[in-house]
């Protein structure tokens, strides 16, 4: 590592030190820009005739006042023409910016102006220069900003602006990237893609740097080669990453599916704020007591109305418990010795994901966290669910409160689910099952009102502060009357002062103007405060169309309905590149309608990101006539609209091997992910997962030769691949099923007969589809009946090298689908009393549930010793019980829970008491 220092003629010269004599040193992070001194210049002694030269002067100079000799430049310092030494000095780049005394950022795009005396409009005249400095979109100085211990900044003048510590919520909204990840915090304890989130903006002269400057982000080293190109550059990358955690247990954890837009830290929440200091103090510090005390209930329920801030709350808590490494998600990612007992619980059963919640509550979490009693005491880990009111299934929503009161059964593992909702019946009803003495309760909308005006007040001060700042709007603006007026309108609702924060902030520098179109819109008079928040979401929506004519403003309303209106009641959120393909609109109309709906709608910059209300309650809002008004949206009509899209997107895409895989017998687990994306993407695969949802909910009818009749005509087969490659083609049955109870054979006979026959073609291949879809053309249709209707529908997609065809029955047969799973014979058979479900006994010693509508296995209950001669369900379809073949004494009956996977085990003859595991 060659290190500059000044010699006392005040030239500046280079010394060359090998690792283990590296004195303590600083270092210079900033932009390339022309006129750099590279390193032919320092050594021929033409540095100080180049403009980049007072970057050397400030930088030793800088270092100097720090007491330290020697300081490192980047343009000189290394020798770019030799390959071998560029290679070593970007391998060790993080390192040397890890190790570094002191580093410095120079921003020569930040500048220090000076002050008049009699200006007072604002502390910091250079914070807008530093928010959109283009230090923070270059892809090198990433690892400059995360490797050292501290950085400090400096504007172009040399004047100090301040470090990353003090700056570091200002770093935080202009990256994105945590402020953990910024206070040396292992980069290690993030997650590999959003570590790749935080540069995925950044660019770098040459498209093989965006990876290359990533390696110690990543900790890996890896050869330069330079003309392979971004995409070959990224590939390496990635294996590189993968290579520690390759083989067989890798696959095994690709069998769980990742919600990825769960995790409080995920890249598209990043945005989403925690508790602001100095506020929800008392509700807080109940919380952590709650976390970290002995002897506490398992469950802390807070509930409270729509927007009262359960969400930022839970946020808060999450970020604090991620930095001391005790919250339950990093469980599941950590590659430390837990990991084993998941992989165990995988390889023994890869459907887990498939399973019953129960199943996988106790395999997944439970099971492995008992695991680690004996050597892990003391162990305390936070599980936070946000939100649980938003599942719309009532019966899950029971299901998982009383799996999660199931915490209480750890020992020295000391599990605290923390969970936020609205109070909902289900979830009052689910929690009200509990034991009192295992759950915490906090209604929050109970707070004493002073105690949340004065949180509300604090949030406003600070955010409309910055505002003030940014936009020099004086030192006095919005005043202490303005703030109070604005706390009254809040109403309690921290929902309404950030949406009116974020409605102010869109105004710029007409930020003023924006605050006053809220003070005219909003009622001081003491109401409810849902009607505070209509006040706040109509004047957003008014002030979208305020700028056109009354003409115009007709069709401007209409076109915000339309799209917004699809945005509340897609069932998976779209990015707007998503959505305008699938409302067939052009995306920059669709942008141009967001514009001005920031306040309500997140909206990425990447178009690709799906778009998102910033808070529920929008969605109740603009869904009632009576507190929306002219802008309210006709749910079912949006659903048809989508419907619309759906089926016309479908149709205009879809085709025969639209993976392009050729080969008939192409599995699809050998896919690429990457090529499905391509192939099918998002809002296809929309599409073809929710279109008959769609169509049920928009309350119209389906009859012979309309548009849905004639897209099964010509696409069924087509949708049915999809559906295999994108590993849904269960999703699919349900769907046909849900189709053909939508229709009438009186009014839609022929559509009603199609239907019939694509449940019975659907079902009898559903394996067949999942495994290689592109047989849905060859065998599927072959083997079909003769009279099938799908059958002569599509006969001609059949392959003309298939020249001899199997002798087939006429009509389909009394077997609707065979359930293949036991490895010896089946002994025993049983139907559920709803008849969703079979139970099957086997000589294999197994009994399994199955779904009787789409054969999916759903359970497999293990532990005679012998053969199970006889299984049936209790009268209410909640347990199943098993005989084994041979009646003896100390053989067990097994009763099985069908929801919760519990085994109970009891002799037969010996009169033992029943056992529970």
């Amino acid at each position: 590592m060659r290190l500059l220092q000044f010699n006392n003629d005040g030239d500046v010269s280079l010394t060359e030190f090998f690792e283990d004599d590296i004195p303590e040193y600083a270092i210079l992070s900033h932009r390339w820009e022309a006129g750099e001194v590279n390193f032919k210049d320092l050594t021929d002694g033409t540095s100080k005739g180049k403009a980049g030269y007072g970057k050397i002067q400030f930088c030793g100079e800088q270092a100097r006042r720090d007491e330290l000799e020697y300081f490192w430049v980047d343009t000189c310092c290394i020798d770019k023409s030799s390959s071998a030494e560029l290679s070593e000095a970007i391998n060790s780049m993080f390192r040397w910016y890890q190790k570094a005394a002191r580093c410095y950022a120079y921003l020569s795009d930040v500048s220090i102006r000076k002050r008049k005396a009699s200006d007072t409009s604002a502390e910091c005249t250079w914070e807008s220069a530093f928010r959109a400095s283009k230090w923070f979109t270059r892809g090198w100085t990433l690892q400059e900003l995360l490797a050292p211990r501290s950085v400090e900044f400096f504007s172009r003048e040399g004047n100090g602006l301040g470090n990353k510590r003090t700056l570091e919520q200002q770093i935080h909204e202009i990256t994105g990237i945590p402020a953990t990840a910024l206070r040396e915090y292992p980069l290690s304890q993030f997650d590999v893609d959003e570590r790749f989130s935080w540069a995925k903006r950044r660019q770098t002269t040459r498209a093989e740097d965006k990876a290359y400057s990533l390696f110690g982000i990543f900790d890996i080293q890896m050869p330069l080669l330079y003309g392979e190109g971004e995409a070959k550059a990224f590939q390496r990358l990635r294996e590189a990453i993968d290579k520690p955690f390759k083989g067989p247990e890798k696959d095994l954890l690709r069998h769980l599916p990742y919600a990825n837009e769960a995790p409080f830290n995920s890249y598209n929440r990043q945005h989403e704020s925690t508790c602001h200091p100095d506020t929800r103090v008392d509700l807080l510090q109940e919380i952590y007591d709650w976390c970290e005390g002995h002897d506490k209930p398992c469950i802390f329920w807070l509930n409270g109305l729509a927007g009262t801030g359960k969400s930022t709350i839970a946020r808060t808590i999450a970020r604090k418990y991620s930095e001391q490494g005790h919250l339950g998600a990093s469980f599941f990612f950590s590659r430390g010795v837990q990991d084993h007992y998941i992989l165990d619980a995988i390889s023994k059963n890869e459907n887990i994901a498939s399973q019953s919640l129960s199943d996988q509550w106790r395999q997944l979490i439970l099971r492995p966290l008992s695991k680690l009693d004996s050597h892990n005491s003391q162990l305390c880990c936070i599980l936070i669910i946000d939100a649980l009111d938003e599942c719309d299934n009532e019966d899950h929503i029971r299901t998982i409160l009383q799996l999660l009161a199931e915490s209480r059964l750890l020992r020295r593992v000391q599990l605290r689910v923390f969970l936020t909702s609205r109070p909902e019946i289900p979830i009052r009803h689910g929690i009200c099952t509990i034991p009192q003495g295992e759950h915490q309760d906090f209604v929050l909308h109970n707070i004493q009102p002073s105690i949340v005006d004065h949180d509300i007040s604090l949030f406003l001060e600070y955010n409309l502060g910055r505002i003030r700042q940014e936009w020099n709007l004086g030192a006095n603006w919005p005043g202490e009357e303005v703030l109070r007026q604005l706390v009254l309108y809040a109403c309690g609702l921290f929902i309404w002062a950030a949406t009116a924060c974020r409605f102010i902030r869109e105004g710029r520098r007409f930020a003023r103007k924006k605050l006053d179109t809220i003070l005219k819109g909003s009622s001081s008079a003491i109401t409810a405060p849902e009607k505070h928040l209509n006040e706040i979401y109509l004047t957003v929506l008014k002030h979208s169309i305020s700028d056109y004519s009354d003409e115009e403003k007709e069709d401007a309303c209409d076109m915000l309905k339309h799209t917004v209106g699809s945005i509340v009641v897609l069932l998976s959120p779209l990015s707007t590149s998503s959505l305008s393909r699938l409302l067939r609109l052009p995306k920059e109309e669709v942008d141009q309608t967001f514009e001005d709906l920031h306040a309500i709608l997140d909206i990425p910059e990447d178009p690709t990101y799906p778009i998102r209300l910033h808070h529920p309650s929008f969605r109740d809002f603009v869904l009632s006539k009576d507190r929306c008004g002219d802008f309210s949206v006709n749910e079912e009509q949006a659903h048809h609209t989508l419907a619309t899209g759906c089926i016309q997107l479908m149709s205009q895409t879809l085709k025969k091997d639209i993976c392009e895989m050729h080969a008939p017998g192409s599995q699809a687990s050998q896919v690429e992910s990457s090529r499905i994306q391509k192939c099918l993407p998002p809002e296809v695969q929309y599409a073809c997962l929710y279109w008959v949802q769609h169509l049920q909910q928009s309350g119209s009818w389906a009859y012979d030769g309309e548009e849905t009749h004639r897209f099964l005509q010509a696409h069924l087969l087509h949708w049915l691949e999809a559906l295999g490659w994108i590993g849904k083609t269960s999703e699919g049955i349900q769907a046909i099923l849900s189709l053909e109870a939508h229709i009438t054979a009186t009014k839609s006979p022929n559509l009603h007969a199609f239907i019939y026959d694509t449940r019975r073609f659907a079902v009898y291949n559903r394996s067949a589809i999942e495994q290689a879809p592109l047989q849905l053309y060859c065998s599927a249709l072959i083997f079909a009946p003769e009279r099938s209707i799908v059958r002569r529908q599509f006969e001609g997609y059949i392959p003309t090298w298939i020249q001899m065809k199997p002798k087939v029955q006429a009509d389909w047969s009394a077997a609707l689908q065979t359930l293949d799973g036991h490895s010896m014979l089946v002994t025993s058979v049983a139907f559920s009393p709803d008849g969703k479900q079979v139970v099957s006994g086997s000589g294999d010693q197994t009994v399994r549930l199955w779904d009787a509508v789409t054969g999916v296995l759903q359970q497999t209950f293990k532990g005679h010793s012998d053969s199970v001669s006889l299984v049936a369900f209790s009268p209410d379809g909640k347990q199943v019980v098993s005989i084994p073949s041979t009646l003896k004494a100390k053989v067990f009956v097994f009763l099985a829970e069908v929801e919760s996977n519990r085994v109970v085990v009891g002799s037969n003859i010996a009169g033992e008491p029943w056992l529970i595991y």
